[in-house]
């Protein structure tokens, strides 16, 4: 018995001198009464959540990159960017971990990175129509339910940036004027940030049917027969809850980049880049500040995506307090 508590210590040890915790829960409870249920550090910066949802009436995951000082100053509290995923990502939740270099690249930048869930694709959105108690809620569980974890188990602050793509883009500028003040800056990358654009919403009923959601009337309803739901929840319709936050939108035309192989041209960025021209151009006509990057050549694909990260930094820094 000796040597197996002597072999449990040597193990906690050895996962202590890497810098990795052992697996424990944080006592952090939301509001609503969603908690970690499984904590799991996979390096000394990486920690996978597991938390129990009221909102999605079910587990969501959430991967955390906290700062290289986080561990050695316990009582700091540090700023927030979420990074937000697309459509249909088999990685899910780690993607921007797993496709990106986002981890070497916040190293030095004293900012707790939060990458949740939306699942295959949630649109970052409370459903219209989806059972008795009308689950899932995304929104509600990233804005409140993950947010308030964060703040309260693992050191988040209150100067908060969101970021995203494809759909990801799309949900960083529907939180943002859905929750005004909430998040310094947000930007979108190959967005959809009008999804009443011409087109676009059997667009969205593509990305729901490619993830396996065949009635797309759960989402929102049917466009033409209740557009007052799709209305509430598209940004281009909402501009002036944007006023005051920094705003970023970048895009590529669906050409083969420089950054693709050959031959690799698509729709899915060509369309995203007409939703954001028309959102961007409203901004613009309401007289709210908003850079833009429409770089020409370039698929909607992870590789724009990183460099667009880095591009917006200086836009994602300034709400976060952070240097450019």
């Amino acid at each position: 018995m000796k040597r197996i508590a002597l072999l449990a210590l040597s193990v906690v040890l050895l996962i202590a001198g890497a810098g990795v915790a052992p697996a424990q829960a944080s006592p952090a409870v939301a509001d609503d009464g969603a908690k970690v249920v499984q904590e799991t550090w996979v390096d000394a910066r990486t920690v996978d959540l597991q938390i129990s949802s009221p909102a999605l009436g079910t587990t969501g995951m959430v991967r955390l990159i906290v700062p290289s000082g986080w561990a050695a100053q316990p009582t700091r509290t540090w700023p927030v960017l979420y990074l937000l995923h697309g459509c249909c990502e088999p990685v899910d939740y780690r993607s921007w971990d797993q496709f990106t270099d986002v981890k070497a690249f916040t190293a030095a930048k004293d900012a707790l990175v939060v990458m949740p869930t939306d699942g295959a694709a949630g649109m970052y959105t409370k459903w219209w129509n989806f059972g008795l108690w009308n689950t899932p809620d995304w929104d509600t569980f990233h804005t409140a339910e993950v947010r308030q974890i964060v703040e309260r188990g693992y050191r988040g602050g209150t100067r908060r940036a969101v970021a995203g793509l494809s759909i990801g883009g799309y949900g960083a500028m529907a939180y943002a004027f859905k929750h005004p003040g909430m998040f310094g800056a947000a930007a979108s990358y190959s967005g959809v940030p009008n999804t009443l654009y011409p087109g676009l919403p059997v667009w969205i009923i593509g990305i729901l049917a490619r993830a396996g959601v065949y009635n797309y009337l759960n989402l929102w309803g049917d466009a033409f027969g209740l557009p007052a739901i799709w209305s509430a929840n598209n940004p281009y319709d909402h501009v002036d809850q944007l006023r005051g936050t920094a705003l970023y939108v970048s895009c590529g035309n669906g050409q083969t980049g420089p950054l693709d192989p050959p031959n690799q041209a698509d729709f899915l960025e060509s369309t995203a880049e007409m939703s954001s021209r028309s959102f961007t151009d409203r901004l613009r006509t309401a007289g709210i500040p908003v850079t833009v990057d429409y770089y020409g050549a370039g698929t909607h694909s992870w590789p724009y995506w990183q460099r667009a990260l880095h591009q917006s930094w200086p836009v994602l820094a300034g709400a976060l307090g952070l240097p450019a």
